[in-house]
């Protein structure tokens, strides 16, 4: 959620139960905007919370002119002191994936170990050599913010529009979704890079319009009833649940501009969604 209307984003979401104290409030509020002059962003997102044993990480991300370019994700532990995150690459997310698992300490030099005793060569002549995976929870902050971002945000369609040259920015004549249409998972789409797109029929493409319908409908996500979507606070607050990261909403005022998602939970994905359906 956008920085500059956090308290009142706060606000949409706390029915949920997802809160902050008010220090921990207007300590975001000053650290946020002084964030944002140091590292030159165009806006700064208040992306969440991931609870840890000994202490919990509030993220913040920088948004460049591109509104699709991979974001740079900071971390504090008390609010004022911000850190950058690594990038989440390929091998990051693999060995991530191997070695962490369980809750989250709160440390970020902790360490997890993973060891693995391959066999190398063949039959008789094959031998035992130790691998030993290393992963600084640091890392694995990274990591799982990288694969919530990828797998469970959401915009509205047509917050968001691209240029000729691909270039994505906030759409400023978006003036919100209507009720009926806040109603339908399928004018809500991933804010990432589209998976199913390009497996539309042609009758599909020809009535999509290129410059909003660029990203994947949370209608399509594999298993259904991932989603759970409900108006809250008198009819007035679309709000959408995540069932595969519990602690993921995402909030919309229809017929405003005013959208944003949050994310306040352990930083677990939860593995058993296609059994609970």
């Amino acid at each position: 959620m956008d920085s500059n209307t956090l308290y009142y984003s706060l606000d949409l979401v706390s029915g949920s139960g997802l809160t902050l104290s008010n220090e921990q409030k207007a300590a975001l509020q000053t650290s946020l905007l002084i964030l944002r002059k140091n590292y030159k962003f165009n806006r700064v997102l208040f992306w969440g919370k991931i609870l840890g044993i000994k202490g919990d990480y509030f993220i913040a991300q920088g948004v460049s002119d591109d509104e699709m370019r991979p974001k740079k994700s900071l971390y504090s532990l008390n609010c004022v002191d911000w850190h950058l995150l690594p990038p989440a690459t390929e091998s990051v997310l693999v060995d991530v994936s191997v070695a962490a698992n369980g809750r989250f300490v709160g440390d970020p030099s902790h360490e997890y170990k993973h060891t693995e005793r391959p066999r190398q060569g063949e039959r008789d002549a094959a031998v035992e050599e130790e691998v030993t995976i290393k992963v600084n929870e640091e890392t694995r902050l990274a990591a799982t913010v990288h694969t919530i971002d990828e797998e469970v945000s959401v915009v509205p369609r047509g917050a968001f529009i691209k240029s000729p040259h691909g270039l994505v920015q906030t759409n400023r004549s978006f003036e919100g979704l209507s009720f009926l249409e806040a109603g339908k998972l399928r004018c809500f789409l991933h804010f990432a890079k589209p998976q199913n797109l390009k497996k539309n029929s042609i009758l599909e493409m020809a009535e999509l319009d290129p410059s909003i319908d660029f990203l994947d409908p949370l209608s399509e996500d594999i298993p259904k009833g991932s989603w759970s979507l409900q108006f809250e606070r008198g009819n007035t607050v679309c709000v959408i649940r995540s069932l595969l990261w519990l602690g993921l909403i995402f909030f919309h005022v229809p017929m405003t501009p005013q959208h944003g998602y949050i994310y306040m939970g352990d930083g677990l994905k939860n593995l058993e969604l296609p059994f609970m359906l």
